[in-house]
């Protein structure tokens, strides 16, 4: 019987590389949504602890128990946490717009799917951000161990969503979390990715006239969804394969791209990818006025240890091969 993956988000950015993945990789991969939901994606509010407990019920193998007498079959749930329509957790700057939309999803709906999962004894994999440290010049690259200082709801937010993970879970090794920092890749609409709306930003300096202002101040590491839905499986896998060895293995994952950028250097690279002008754009440095991190980099050392392959796809190559495509 093949192992079986539930994808939370998985009309989202990453969700739907996520739900890719574990197919290709022969899992029963199963989706779930709500606003962009349509079958076979289930429709699932998660606000809702009894439509929660519901889609697990209808997705778990025919035979998998939660009794601690009895092995449960390998099972995976990913919670993917940064997908909320209209609010900031794709644009954590954003994040104040919808404070309560916010809190919503990183804190409560995280915590009801992690007592959903751990009741049925189900591997949660939580979806957390490089946002959760303060990222102030010179503490880059944070491992991680190191202690969380987040300056924004956002990373706030999310840091809640791991204490919950953790609280629910405890020592079992049923909760693990998954950090990364900003995401690009094969986007429905270029809003879905702090990246990829960056092409737009391009696009507008280019008209006459244009006056395009971007940040040339906070470090980027942009990573592509492909990459970490390829980590999420090799994680999945160790940890199930793992079995009672899985409460010694570590609960905190940390996963990113080597490659290195401002927003407007980024710009800089999409303008020469096609061959647009950006003469009407200028790059910012800090705002002493909002609170951000400079260089949130995160060490990818622990997914080292358990023999996790880290590499990514070259940021450049990427998306000279994608606007060649289009």
């Amino acid at each position: 019987m093949p192992k079986t993956a539930f994808v939370t988000g998985a009309t989202g950015l990453l969700g739907r590389q996520v739900l890719r993945a574990f197919d290709h990789a022969g899992w029963r991969a199963v989706g779930s949504g709500f606003t962009r939901a349509k079958l076979p994606i289930l429709k699932v509010d998660l606000e809702d602890q009894d439509a929660i407990d519901a889609a697990l019920d209808e997705t778990k193998p025919a035979g998998h128990k939660s009794s601690s007498t009895v092995r449960p079959l390998p099972q995976l749930l990913a919670v993917l946490t940064n997908h909320l329509p209209g609010a900031a957790n794709r644009f954590p700057d954003k994040c104040d717009a919808d404070p309560d939309g916010t809190r919503a999803l990183n804190i409560a709906a995280t915590r009801r799917v992690a007592l959903a999962a751990h009741s049925r004894s189900i591997l949660l994999i939580y979806i957390s951000t490089d946002y959760v440290f303060a990222g102030k010049p010179g503490q880059a690259p944070y491992e991680a161990d190191a202690a969380a200082n987040p300056t924004s709801l956002y990373g706030r937010t999310k840091l809640a969503g791991e204490k919950a993970v953790l609280e629910v879970c405890g020592d079992s090794g049923w909760g693990i979390m998954l950090r990364v920092p900003v995401l690009y890749g094969h986007a429905e609409t270029s809003v879905e990715s702090a990246i990829n709306v960056l092409m737009d930003a391009v696009w507008k300096a280019s008209e006459k006239d244009a006056q395009v202002s971007i940040d040339d101040w906070s470090i980027r590491y942009p990573t592509n969804t492909e990459d970490v839905a390829r980590v999420l499986v090799d994680v999945a896998t160790r940890y199930l394969v793992a079995d009672e060895a899985r409460v010694a293995m570590p609960r905190i994952l940390q996963f990113s791209s080597e490659d290195r950028f401002t927003k407007f250097q980024i710009c800089q690279l999409f303008a020469e990818v096609m061959g647009l002008p950006l003469e009407g754009m200028d790059g910012t440095g800090e705002d002493k006025k909002v609170p951000r991190p400079y260089d949130t980099h995160l060490s990818t050392k622990v997914l080292k240890e358990l023999g996790v392959d880290v590499r990514t796809v070259d940021f450049r190559d990427w998306w000279y091969v994608q606007v060649n495509l289009i």
